[in-house]
């Protein structure tokens, strides 16, 4: 199991500030966060950076075996 920590509109959508969950790699993660969470979460997703286990993660093909957490940060506006 690993811990997918959401931010900003991530966290708005998602309702809780982490989950835990277990999936094989990234794509299926973001799939399953989708599916559990509505079109609007997908579509924040498809904006986001994804961090596993603090590193920023592009790959949707990249292996979660052995990952801590997974965090969510959707685009934020500001300066």
């Amino acid at each position: 199991m690993m811990l997918v920590r959401y931010f900003a509109a991530a966290r708005a959508q998602a309702g809780v500030d982490s989950e835990e969950w277990q999936e094989p790699d990234l794509g299926s993660l973001v799939e399953a966060i989708g599916r559990r969470h509505g079109e609007r979460m997908a579509a924040i997703l498809d904006s986001s950076s994804l961090l596993v286990d603090g590193t920023v993660a592009s790959d949707r093909s990249r292996s979660l075996d052995g990952v801590d957490s997974v965090d969510v940060l959707p685009p934020f506006a500001g300066g």
